[in-house]
């Protein structure tokens, strides 16, 4: 794969295209924004990957050991110092957006997190958070079953909607649960709204949706390149669902402006799926939520995690460093990162 984040088939060397990329990144800054304050600077460098494997069938590979996997950076291969397999437990947030938008959804989302609950492993800790203006946990993270079913029914609310505030909230909540596997799986329309003033204000002049579009730099947004750089501190992978309500391609009476904040807004949650290695899931009807909530409980099931420690003596200059994953077996794909900038 390339920077721009294309993939690339080496016929020679199967690439492992890794779905839950979650980087971390102690020394560097990973995220692709130019702003300061996504700079993590400590004496420690460990790069943690959360790699799903599938083969030309897409069937999950989910037997694979340490010596199976090579992990390249900038060419130079890297020692594995930690691998475990699909079936270690992971620490999970449940993210509800209860905002005013979310309401006709409600019933719908109940049943579906139910489903979410019923394919994980029982290891698997669950913590409950739902958000509007403010930000609220409904359960700490448990294997309870039944109390964690009951707290997704106590989630209620209208209002405003603070998603980043609730991701930043989620993330500092994960980091209580130490070296577990982590990840947050959030249902919103990704409308934050202090972010869509700030989008309102950039388009205002634009006249047309394509100077609209080219006017908002969605993943220049401080608030996003705080979350992507708490979330690869810690290995965190995103799986956004994104509510129909929140797409672009659905507005009844669209203009430059609105055209505008609802491709940026969803352009954002793209971002926090690829960039964490996890994948945007687009809701198109409702009565598809329990099937796509379902999948990404199975998705999490087959994901592998390898770590290695990144070069000590790298110099944090801003640049481009690509890693490659390898398997020893031919014909299995997957989805990548394709690397980070030194920062």
């Amino acid at each position: 794969m390339n920077k721009s984040g294309n993939f690339v088939i080496n016929s020679l060397r199967p690439i492992l295209f890794v779905p839950a990329l979650a980087l971390i990144f102690l020394t560097t800054n990973v995220s692709r924004a130019q702003e300061t304050d996504d700079v993590v600077r400590t004496s420690v460098s460990l790069v943690q990957l959360n790699v799903g494997v599938v083969d030309r069938q897409g069937r999950a590979i989910t037997s694979l050991t340490r010596n199976d996997f090579a992990v390249y950076e900038d060419g130079v291969r890297q020692s594995i110092s930690q691998f475990e397999p699909t079936n270690a437990p992971f620490s999970l947030v449940l993210l509800l957006d209860v905002s005013g938008s979310t309401i006709t959804f409600r019933p719908q989302l109940k049943l579906a997190t139910q489903r979410f609950l019923d394919a994980l492993a029982p290891e698997d800790r669950v913590a409950v958070i739902q958000f509007n203006a403010k930000t609220k946990k409904l359960i700490d993270f448990s294997t309870d079953r039944n109390r964690i079913a009951y707290a997704i029914q106590l989630a209620d609310g209208a209002g405003e909607t603070h998603f980043y505030d609730a991701l930043k909230y989620a993330l500092k909540e994960l980091e209580k649960e130490g070296k577990r596997r982590k990840a947050i799986v959030v249902l919103t329309d990704g409308l934050d709204t202090e972010m869509r003033s700030v989008d309102r204000a950039t388009v205002a002049r634009a006249q047309t949706d394509e100077e609209a579009l080219a006017a908002i730099k969605p993943d220049a947004s401080g608030p996003l390149t705080a979350v992507l750089n708490a979330a690869d501190r810690q290995g965190v992978t995103i799986y956004p669902l994104a509510l129909p309500s929140g797409d672009p391609k659905r507005l009844p009476l669209p203009g430059p402006d609105i055209t505008g904040i609802y491709a940026a807004a969803r352009n954002r949650l793209q971002s926090l799926a690829s960039r964490t290695g996890g994948r945007l899931t687009e809701i198109n009807r409702v009565d598809q939520m329990a099937r796509l909530y379902a999948e990404v409980a199975a998705d999490l099931r087959t994901l592998y995690t390898v770590a290695y420690y990144g070069p000590t003596d790298r110099p944090r200059d801003g640049k481009w460093h690509d890693i490659r994953v390898e398997v020893t077996h031919p014909a299995l794909i997957a989805r990548t990162r394709p690397g980070y900038y030194a920062r």
